[in-house]
Protein backbone atom coordinates (compact mmCIF):
# COMPACT_ATOMS: atom_id res chain seq x y z
CA UNK A 1 0.00 0.00 0.00
CA UNK A 2 1.32 3.44 -0.89
CA UNK A 3 2.03 6.01 1.83
CA UNK A 4 -0.73 8.21 0.39
CA UNK A 5 -3.32 5.47 0.86
CA UNK A 6 -1.90 4.47 4.26
CA UNK A 7 -2.61 8.04 5.42
CA UNK A 8 -6.32 7.43 4.65
CA UNK A 9 -6.72 3.77 5.57
CA UNK A 10 -4.85 3.82 8.90
CA UNK A 11 -6.24 7.10 10.24
CA UNK A 12 -7.98 6.74 13.59
CA UNK A 13 -9.73 10.11 13.58
CA UNK A 14 -12.93 11.17 11.80
CA UNK A 15 -13.02 10.16 8.14
CA UNK A 16 -15.82 12.67 7.61
CA UNK A 17 -13.58 15.53 8.72
CA UNK A 18 -10.71 14.28 6.56
CA UNK A 19 -12.98 14.11 3.50
CA UNK A 20 -14.32 17.62 4.10
CA UNK A 21 -10.77 19.00 4.36
CA UNK A 22 -9.39 17.06 1.37
CA UNK A 23 -12.39 17.85 -0.81
CA UNK A 24 -12.58 21.59 -0.14
CA UNK A 25 -14.00 23.70 -1.70
CA UNK A 26 -16.35 20.95 -2.93
CA UNK A 27 -19.58 20.41 -1.01
CA UNK A 28 -19.60 17.37 1.32
CA UNK A 29 -22.83 15.42 1.63
CA UNK A 30 -23.98 12.16 3.21
CA UNK A 31 -26.35 10.27 0.91
CA UNK A 32 -28.46 7.76 2.85
CA UNK A 33 -28.68 4.53 0.81
CA UNK A 34 -30.38 2.22 3.31
CA UNK A 35 -31.32 2.17 6.98
CA UNK A 36 -33.23 -0.60 8.70
CA UNK A 37 -33.33 -3.26 11.36
CA UNK A 38 -31.97 -6.60 10.25
CA UNK A 39 -29.46 -9.34 10.85
CA UNK A 40 -25.69 -8.88 10.52
CA UNK A 41 -23.61 -10.79 8.01
CA UNK A 42 -21.60 -13.57 9.66
CA UNK A 43 -18.32 -11.58 9.47
CA UNK A 44 -20.05 -8.56 11.02
CA UNK A 45 -21.43 -10.65 13.89
CA UNK A 46 -17.96 -12.05 14.54
CA UNK A 47 -16.44 -8.56 14.59
CA UNK A 48 -19.08 -7.39 17.09
CA UNK A 49 -18.89 -10.65 19.09
CA UNK A 50 -22.63 -11.26 18.79
CA UNK A 51 -24.78 -14.05 17.42
CA UNK A 52 -25.62 -13.76 13.70
CA UNK A 53 -29.28 -14.19 14.67
CA UNK A 54 -29.23 -11.01 16.78
CA UNK A 55 -31.17 -8.04 15.49
CA UNK A 56 -29.06 -5.01 14.59
CA UNK A 57 -29.43 -1.48 13.28
CA UNK A 58 -27.98 -1.27 9.75
CA UNK A 59 -27.10 1.90 7.87
CA UNK A 60 -25.48 2.30 4.47
CA UNK A 61 -24.38 5.66 3.11
CA UNK A 62 -22.29 7.21 0.37
CA UNK A 63 -19.99 10.03 1.44
CA UNK A 64 -20.00 12.42 -1.51
CA UNK A 65 -18.11 15.50 -2.64
CA UNK A 66 -20.13 17.53 -5.17
CA UNK A 67 -22.45 14.51 -5.52
CA UNK A 68 -19.55 12.20 -6.49
CA UNK A 69 -19.34 9.25 -4.09
CA UNK A 70 -15.85 8.99 -2.60
CA UNK A 71 -16.66 6.40 0.10
CA UNK A 72 -19.44 3.90 0.73
CA UNK A 73 -19.95 2.92 4.35
CA UNK A 74 -22.01 0.43 6.31
CA UNK A 75 -22.56 0.68 10.06
CA UNK A 76 -23.90 -2.16 12.19
CA UNK A 77 -24.93 -1.74 15.84
CA UNK A 78 -26.56 -4.37 18.07
CA UNK A 79 -29.96 -3.09 19.21
CA UNK A 80 -29.14 -3.81 22.86
CA UNK A 81 -26.12 -1.51 22.73
CA UNK A 82 -28.12 1.47 21.43
CA UNK A 83 -29.64 2.19 24.87
CA UNK A 84 -31.62 5.26 23.92
CA UNK A 85 -29.35 6.45 21.11
CA UNK A 86 -31.63 7.69 18.32
CA UNK A 87 -29.35 6.88 15.41
CA UNK A 88 -32.30 6.31 13.08
CA UNK A 89 -32.79 10.08 13.24
CA UNK A 90 -29.38 10.81 11.70
CA UNK A 91 -30.87 10.91 8.22
CA UNK A 92 -28.24 12.43 5.93
CA UNK A 93 -26.00 13.56 8.78
CA UNK A 94 -22.67 11.88 9.38
CA UNK A 95 -22.49 9.09 11.97
CA UNK A 96 -18.78 9.89 12.33
CA UNK A 97 -19.54 13.48 13.27
CA UNK A 98 -21.75 12.22 16.10
CA UNK A 99 -19.38 9.40 17.15
CA UNK A 100 -16.25 11.52 17.47
CA UNK A 101 -18.02 13.91 19.86
CA UNK A 102 -18.73 11.07 22.33
CA UNK A 103 -16.58 11.16 25.48
CA UNK A 104 -14.32 8.17 25.95
CA UNK A 105 -14.78 6.86 22.40
CA UNK A 106 -12.47 3.91 21.73
CA UNK A 107 -11.64 2.55 18.29
CA UNK A 108 -10.63 -1.10 18.02
CA UNK A 109 -8.04 -2.39 15.57
CA UNK A 110 -8.53 -1.37 11.95
CA UNK A 111 -8.92 -4.27 9.53
CA UNK A 112 -7.86 -3.43 5.97
CA UNK A 113 -9.25 -5.07 2.84
CA UNK A 114 -8.37 -4.95 -0.85
CA UNK A 115 -11.75 -6.53 -1.68
CA UNK A 116 -14.69 -4.46 -2.94
CA UNK A 117 -17.49 -3.52 -0.56
CA UNK A 118 -19.57 -6.66 0.13
CA UNK A 119 -22.74 -4.58 0.49
CA UNK A 120 -22.53 -2.32 -2.62
CA UNK A 121 -21.15 -2.79 -6.12
CA UNK A 122 -18.79 0.15 -6.04
CA UNK A 123 -15.23 -0.32 -7.32
CA UNK A 124 -12.38 1.02 -5.26
CA UNK A 125 -8.88 0.17 -4.13
CA UNK A 126 -9.22 -0.24 -0.35
CA UNK A 127 -11.65 -0.82 2.47
CA UNK A 128 -11.36 -0.76 6.21
CA UNK A 129 -13.46 -1.53 9.25
CA UNK A 130 -13.28 -1.23 12.99
CA UNK A 131 -15.52 -1.40 16.02
CA UNK A 132 -16.04 1.88 17.87
CA UNK A 133 -17.20 1.83 21.50
CA UNK A 134 -18.19 4.24 24.20
CA UNK A 135 -19.66 2.85 27.35
CA UNK A 136 -22.05 0.02 26.44
CA UNK A 137 -22.53 1.32 22.89
CA UNK A 138 -20.73 -0.49 20.06
CA UNK A 139 -20.89 -0.03 16.30
CA UNK A 140 -19.00 -1.71 13.49
CA UNK A 141 -18.07 0.91 10.88
CA UNK A 142 -17.02 -0.34 7.44
CA UNK A 143 -15.69 2.20 4.92
CA UNK A 144 -14.68 1.53 1.31
CA UNK A 145 -12.74 4.15 -0.61
CA UNK A 146 -13.90 4.48 -4.22
CA UNK A 147 -12.17 5.03 -7.55
CA UNK A 148 -13.71 8.54 -7.85
CA UNK A 149 -11.89 9.57 -4.68
CA UNK A 150 -8.62 8.17 -5.99
CA UNK A 151 -9.12 10.01 -9.29
CA UNK A 152 -10.12 13.34 -7.72
CA UNK A 153 -7.20 13.32 -5.25
CA UNK A 154 -4.71 11.83 -7.75
CA UNK A 155 -4.08 8.86 -5.46
CA UNK A 156 -2.45 5.72 -6.88
CA UNK A 157 -4.71 2.86 -7.93
CA UNK A 158 -3.35 0.81 -5.01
Amino acid sequence: MSADWWHWVASRDSLTQRLIEAGAPRHFRVCLLDQRLGRPRRDEALALRISPSRQVWLREVALCLDDRPWVVARSVAPLRSLRGQRLERLGERSLGHWLFRQPGLERGPIEVSADPAPFRTSPGPWGRRSVLRHGHFAVLVQEFFLDDMADDLALPAR
